[in-house]
Parts: structure tokens; sequence; C-alpha cells
């Protein structure tokens, strides 16, 4: 009893929870039968041509490059933002020398630096997967720099009152003080990396979703566009949600220790 009463509690919230997004795609059904245009076609035609692209295996083939750039992009820049979070944030010498120069290049328009990156390392995926790992490296940095920064000075203080070494103090204090942070910037990452790739195959690619919406767009394949960008915000929804929770999972602790405090 206990369970079906949990499943419909869930099924409530969740309805509860959609039923602004329910109300737009109803909207999205009948306003086209009523207003004929072109640019705006039905929810149903759109959802044949994204069943149509399923079938074919473009979808699958455009997604397929799209999330293998990110993956490889995102990685890269989380590893590279890390290192020089931690960096910054536990050598304030590094921080000197280093942040102004960060600073530049962070507010520096991601996408406006794409032509470059085409001429330097061509229209293939590594132009993409640089730019990529340009874009996500500036939340990590900054989200891992201000973790060690923000790390609890009573605890540092503790550490060092019982001779604890440098390293012991950064791995076993430091660190795991700054891993919600980490953890956040790595979410901010994740969404930023997939609106820099679509971007970028708009601009200069072979396949991929943001190449599937830009060329249909421009020869009036507007269902199929349409199709692509209900896929996109799908994935969006898809990456938010995983990153989500496995930024909860790993700080599980953290939520812990302020209970018991």
């Amino acid at each position: 009893m206990q369970d079906k009463i949990g499943i419909r509690d869930r099924l409530l919230a969740f309805f509860e929870s959609s039923v602004v997004i329910i109300v737009l795609l109803v909207i999205w059904i009948v306003v086209p039968m009523f207003y004929d245009n072109m640019y705006v076609p039905s929810l149903l035609t759109v959802l044949a041509e994204l069943w149509k692209t399923i079938l074919s295996g473009e979808l699958v083939l455009n997604a397929f490059t799209s999330l293998k750039v990110c993956f490889v992009g995102l990685l890269a820049g989380t590893i590279a933002g890390i290192a020089l979070g931690l960096l910054l944030g536990w050598f304030k010498k590094a921080e000197m020398y280093l942040d102004p120069f960060f600073q530049v290049m962070r507010n520096t328009s991601t996408l406006a630096l794409l032509p470059l990156f085409v001429l330097l390392f061509g229209v293939g995926d590594l132009s993409k997967i640089l730019l990529i790992m340009w874009g996500t490296f500036f939340p990590m940095l900054i989200n891992t720099t201000q973790g060690v920064k923000n790390a609890d000075p009573v605890l540092i203080r503790s550490a060092r009152s019982m001779a604890v070494s440098n390293a012991e103090l950064f791995f076993k204090v430091v660190l795991p003080a700054a891993s919600p942070y980490i953890l956040s910037g790595f979410r901010l990452s994740a969404g930023v990396s997939l609106i820099v790739v679509v971007g970028a195959e708009m601009l200069g690619a072979y396949h991929g979703l943001g190449r599937m919406v830009f060329f249909s767009s421009t020869n009036y394949f507007i269902s199929k566009m349409y199709a692509a960008i209900i896929v996109l915000a799908i994935l969006g929804v898809v990456i938010n949600a995983l990153t989500s929770r496995l930024e909860d999972d790993l700080t599980k602790w953290q939520d812990k220790s302020v209970l018991s405090a």
C-alpha cells in the first residue's frame, strides 16, 4: 500500500513540475491546426520527422558525433581546469602571476574564437574539441580555485598543529573541502560543452546536431530543424540531471557533516 502511495506521489509531483511544458506542447499541436505557417509545423509533424531521422540513422550519426566531441573536450577542459585551479588556489604567487591572464581570456567569447581555431586546426573534430576544452576550462578553473581558497581555516590550523605535512594537508583536508566546488564547476562545464559544440558545428562541421540544425534551416527543412532542436533540449536536460545526480551522490558527506554539527 505504501509503495502505491509513493508511486502516486511521485507521478503527481512529476505532473505538477511538468504542467507548463505539457501545456506548451498541447498548444504546439493545436495552434498549427488554425494557423498555417511553414515556419511553425505541428508538433506531430516534427515528431514524425524525428522518427524518420532515427530510422534513417541520420540522427544517431549526428548525435554520436556531437556527444563524442563534447565528452573529449569536456574531459580535457575538466582535467586542465582542476589542475590549474588547485595550483592557483594553493600557491598565492601562482595566482598573482597567472590570474590576470586567465581573467582576460575568460572574458573573451568562446565562439568568437571559432574562426581562429578552424584556421589553425581545420574544420574537423580537433578544432571543436579544443574550443570545448577552452569553454569548459574556465568554469572548472574558477570553481576549483575558489574551493581551495574557501577551505575551513580551523581545519587547516588543526591539521598543522598535528605536524601534518603539506602534501597530507592538501590531499586530506583542502582537496575534500574543494570537491563540492569542483563538482559544481563540472556541472556548469557539462552544459557549456553542449552549447559550444552546437555553435561550433553550425559554423564549421561535416556532421553533428548543430550542423543538422543549420543545414535544415538554410534549406527550409523546417520540421527536421525542430526535430534536431528537440533532441538538443532533451540531451541538455539529461546531461544536467546526470551531473546533478553525480554532484548529490558525491557530496552526501557534506550534508551529513552539516547535520551532525
